[in-house]
């Protein structure tokens, strides 16, 4: 299955039906009065978090959601039906963005949770709602009104507590194959991760966390080189970041370089990102003579100015995870015991996501912007569609 962690669709509420005009006729009983019944309300769209979705890539191939028209009314005093309403189910994780408006309408982040993105419209008058003492044959009705329409931007986030965050080849996929039951593609080269993988790591029987792996940034990133900042966003949602460095790189760069370009690129994509909580993880030590690690770990953190927790691991060899990811449970434990005693805290944390997507979608959309006018100044084909560019994922919980 194609991961779709992006989507623009076109929504439409129902349009209320019209309210009739109508005159009661029957044998024996002329002037009967007006009769004519209301139409009836139109469909409204809803999206729903859905626990089964992992991805939008149905939203690819549908662009336009149109919910049912209300029903004009009838004789009789007959009220028309209502519309049925329209509900698309979404990965948990999603936001629903207007693009015309820039608005956040929604943000699904629990297992069904329904937000109405767009109202249906409301039910016209029938000439009975008219009639008076002084007006007893009414000739007049009112039409339904129509049904909102929405220009949106599907925007899915994995939902993780942990997030790593690294260049190409420093361990990730091995980090998140070592802690949990996740099987992401590992190899001897850079790029073997395409596309976010998620993996529950416990620590005991009811205590556990996800972490989120995602495709590694190289220098340039926030100007489209290698795989973008694309997948950053994932990284938003995180209440901790591990900052994995690879302390034995397999080309001419050294740690200490590699963990300064990660921290920039990460910078340039959100700057209140980069103030989130940070853990600096130190991986491969392994390969390193004994004799050369603290001289490598300390140039590493003398070019970060790093003040906050380091950790000198092997994924690999799962040699110093241990402390690591108990470590990670308690800080995770103590935030949520924290947000309970303090429901404010939640609030912070929310209105400090929306400033990160916000950034994010500036920074994207700049990208997006630059990398369209780069491919007309230079001719490119413009049948190129970056769909035929996706790749598979398997998520392991």
């Amino acid at each position: 299955m194609k991961f779709v962690d992006e989507a623009t669709i076109t929504v439409e509420a129902g349009k209320g039906g019209n309210g009739c005009m109508s005159f009661r006729r029957e044998k024996f009983i002329p002037k009967g009065g007006p009769d004519g019944g209301d139409g009836g309300d139109g469909g409204s769209v809803w999206v729903e978090a859905d626990e089964s979705l992992n991805t939008l890539i149905d939203y690819r191939f549908t662009r336009h959601y149109k919910a049912q028209n209300g029903e004009g009314g009838r004789g009789g005093n007959c009220t028309g039906a209502k519309g049925e309403e329209l509900v698309l189910k979404v990965p948990v994780g999603t936001t629903i963005v207007d693009i015309d408006t820039d608005e956040v309408l929604a943000d699904l982040t629990e297992i069904g949770q329904r937000e109405k993105i767009a109202q249906g419209g409301f039910h016209g008058l029938g000439n009975t709602r008219y009639k008076s003492s002084v007006n007893r044959a009414p000739r007049q009705t009112t039409k339904g009104s129509p049904g909102e329409l929405r220009n949106l931007r599907l925007e899915l986030k994995v939902l993780a507590d942990v997030g790593l965050l690294g260049l190409p080849n420093a361990g990730k996929s091995t980090f998140i194959r070592s802690v949990s039951a996740a099987t992401p593609k590992v190899a001897d080269y850079p790029f073997t991760t395409l596309v976010p993988n998620l993996g529950v790591v416990r620590t005991d029987t009811h205590r556990s966390f996800v972490v989120a792996d995602i495709p590694g940034i190289i220098e340039g990133a926030a100007e489209g080189a290698g795989l973008g900042i694309r997948f950053l966003k994932h990284l938003a949602r995180n209440r901790v970041l591990l900052h994995i460095v690879d302390m034995a790189p397999w080309d001419d760069t050294t740690p200490a370089d590699a963990a300064v370009t990660a921290v920039r690129e990460l910078t340039r994509f959100s700057q209140t990102l980069a103030q989130q909580p940070r853990w600096l993880v130190l991986n491969k030590l392994d390969l390193l003579p004994e004799d050369e690690q603290d001289a490598a770990c300390q140039a590493v953190l003398d070019a970060l100015e790093w003040q906050g927790p380091v950790y000198r691991i092997s994924a690999l060899n799962k040699s110093g995870l241990k402390p690591l990811i108990h470590e990670l449970q308690n800080f995770l434990d103590a935030r949520v015991e924290a947000i309970a005693e303090d429901p404010s805290l939640l609030e912070q944390e929310q209105q400090t996501r929306m400033i990160i997507d916000h950034e994010a979608r500036e920074n994207l959309a700049r990208l997006r912007a630059e990398q369209r006018a780069k491919r007309d100044d230079d001719d490119w084909d413009d049948d190129f569609n970056d769909d035929d560019y996706d790749v598979e994922v398997e998520y392991v919980r």
